[in-house]
């Protein structure tokens, strides 16, 4: 099952471990993607606002992500930039630690578990390891975080992914809608828009 076309906008509100709201403006071209968002929230009693911009070539490959936060402790700002193959810099400077990540996930947004689906294009039964660059909402701090995404039966129109991320202890069964985002990540966040 392939995706409809993906639409200008989309909002989802964060709940459970975090109160917020998120929403992204989407962009397609014929060469690339452009996800540029905001999410408010509050966490543990810490209240932050993250802006990003995510570039991604047209196979949904993470070239680039500025992204800008703000809390008590600060205004920070991060730029990832990937040279497409799983080479990393930082703020500029070589990151070899994140070699071999080809997306990258944003602790503050669900927009970015999109990447993968659409890259890896798994049919029912198949499975893959996504390791990312993660950066952190709060303090925008970077790490490698590794995931697994195995793709279940469809429920209806809908996608199901048994996600995983080992480092944190975390499954989770994400649905996505007909456009390839994600509908329901049960503990984090539901798509309203």
């Amino acid at each position: 099952m392939s995706f409809r076309k993906l639409p200008g906008t989309a909002a989802w509100r964060h709940g459970d471990g975090r109160e917020g709201f998120e929403v992204v403006s989407i962009t397609v071209s014929d060469a690339s993607y452009r996800l540029d968002g905001h999410t408010a929230a509050v966490e543990g009693g810490e209240a932050w606002v993250v802006r990003y911009v995510i570039s991604l070539d047209e196979e949904w490959i993470t070239k680039g992500a500025r992204v800008w936060g703000w809390s008590s402790t600060g205004h920070r700002e991060r730029w990832v930039e990937s040279d497409g193959s799983g080479r990393w810099h930082v703020n500029g400077t070589p990151a070899p630690e994140y070699d071999g990540c080809i997306d990258v996930d944003l602790e503050s947004s669900s927009v970015t578990n999109t990447i993968p689906v659409h890259r890896l294009d798994l049919a029912v039964g198949q499975s893959a390891e996504v390791p990312a660059v993660y950066v952190r909402a709060l303090d925008l701090g970077p790490e490698r975080l590794d995931q697994h995404y195995l793709r279940a039966d469809d429920d209806g129109a809908h996608q199901r992914y048994d996600y995983s991320a080992p480092d944190f202890g975390f499954t989770s069964q994400l649905i996505y809608d007909e456009f390839g985002l994600v509908l329901e990540y049960p503990g984090i966040a539901s798509r309203v828009l």
